[in-house]
């Protein structure tokens, strides 16, 4: 697998001489398998304009593009680059779209394709010239064929979100965002008039199982993509729920589960260079998160596992 970023920012694109070196685009990952000639694609946020476009200089010319992409889930900055996706607009192309969806009354295609609307967008999506297939996706195990193994995992976030865990000849790549710890959503104050022991309890129960059901999903990845929008400090003064993760606890679950590479991920889009390269001195040093390998993800970084 060889594992390429065309958009690593959170929350909405921030072009500017201020996010130059690490990338203002929102999240969009190229995994190709080269040997079998197979192309995935996870998010397709503003990042996949530009990942279009370069295949229509390298996959076009070898023949009709036939790809897959990866929703994690379906808020705007992991969607908002499809309509500019170019080889939706070729004909030959074949897509296959996949993806969560939290209202059954919507479907993926209702969700994604709705961008493509004369309210929103010059071009309509019946226009397009590409065969494309949605397919709702859930929480499971799936072959994908040609030795390709998926597993998929609900993440923390305020709308449904999936983890991906691709294994392929024995490497492992996973992405865990957007995510945040699980938290008991119950009242645990004694002293609070709505306490409930028994529900306070059972609250604790389900986060620990969840939390440990997470870290068991990315345990042992060759390289984990970890949602850190946020410092611990920045987290704890007023971000709980927001379904975004801290640093130190993405470190702290990559030391427990022997993640061989860890890229931190889904940057805040008030986060400059400079700001991203003091954290890196703090949380990418050696040892950090145990014998794991800690970086701050950016756009055109490319991994080969």
């Amino acid at each position: 697998m060889k594992i390429k970023f065309w958009g690593v920012r959170g929350s909405i694109p921030c072009p500017g001489p201020n996010t130059v070196r690490y990338g203002g685009n929102t999240p969009c990952i190229e995994v190709r398998f080269q040997e079998i000639n197979r192309l995935i694609i996870i998010d397709a946020g503003s990042g996949v304009r530009e990942l279009g476009n370069y295949m229509m200089g390298y996959d076009l010319p070898k023949g009709p593009i036939r790809t897959e992409i990866f929703l994690s889930h379906t808020h705007w900055d992991h969607i908002l680059g499809f309509p500019f996706f170019t080889p939706i607009y070729i004909p030959g192309t074949q897509l296959k779209v996949y993806g969560p969806v939290t209202y059954e009354g919507d479907s993926l295609e209702k969700i994604v394709g709705g961008q493509m609307t004369y309210r929103y967008f010059p071009v309509r999506e019946g226009d397009l010239a590409a065969e494309i297939e949605y397919i709702h996706l859930k929480e499971g195990r799936f072959d994908l064929g040609d030795g390709i193994i998926l597993v998929t995992k609900y993440l923390n976030h305020p709308l449904l979100c999936l983890g991906y865990r691709f294994e392929y000849k024995g490497k492992v790549f996973c992405t865990a965002y957007d995510t945040e710890p699980f938290r008991n959503i119950f009242c645990t104050d004694p002293a609070d008039p709505s306490f409930d022991e028994a529900m306070a309890a059972e609250g604790d129960l389900v986060a620990q199982e969840q939390n440990a059901l997470v870290e068991q999903f990315f345990a042992g990845a060759d390289l984990l993509v970890h949602d850190t929008q946020y410092t611990k400090t920045e987290y704890e003064k007023g971000k709980f729920g927001w379904g975004h993760s801290s640093f130190e606890h993405a470190c702290a679950a990559a030391n427990r589960t022997g993640v061989k590479a860890m890229a931190l991920f889904h940057h805040d889009p008030m986060r400059s260079d400079a700001q991203i390269d003091e954290l890196a001195s703090l949380y990418c040093a050696p040892g950090e998160a145990g014998l794991a390998k800690i970086f701050f993800a950016r756009e055109g970084m490319e991994i080969d596992l």
